[in-house]
């Protein structure tokens, strides 16, 4: 899957629920097609991010654990119609 990232977010060091807090700032800033990278520590945002995704109807692309960190690609819910 190839994509371009738009925005870079690292939560390291910071626990549940501000990482999600700020990926939601986030998105709502972005437009729609736009992906963010979520760089996390906190072991929560496995359950957490999945669920926000979920619920506002975002892609999540790619979720990875790699050297005790969590990565997270989103993709920002398409308009109706596009």
């Amino acid at each position: 899957m190839t994509y371009s990232i738009s925005r870079t977010l690292d939560t390291c060091g910071l626990n549940c629920p501000e990482p999600v807090m700020m990926l939601h700032k986030v998105v709502r800033d972005m437009a729609a097609g736009d992906i963010v990278e979520v760089i996390a520590t906190d072991p929560s945002t496995s359950r957490d991010i999945p669920k926000f995704c979920n619920f506002l109807d975002h892609d999540l692309l790619t979720q990875e654990e790699r050297d005790n960190r969590f990565y997270y690609h989103i993709r920002k819910k398409q308009l109706d119609g596009l």
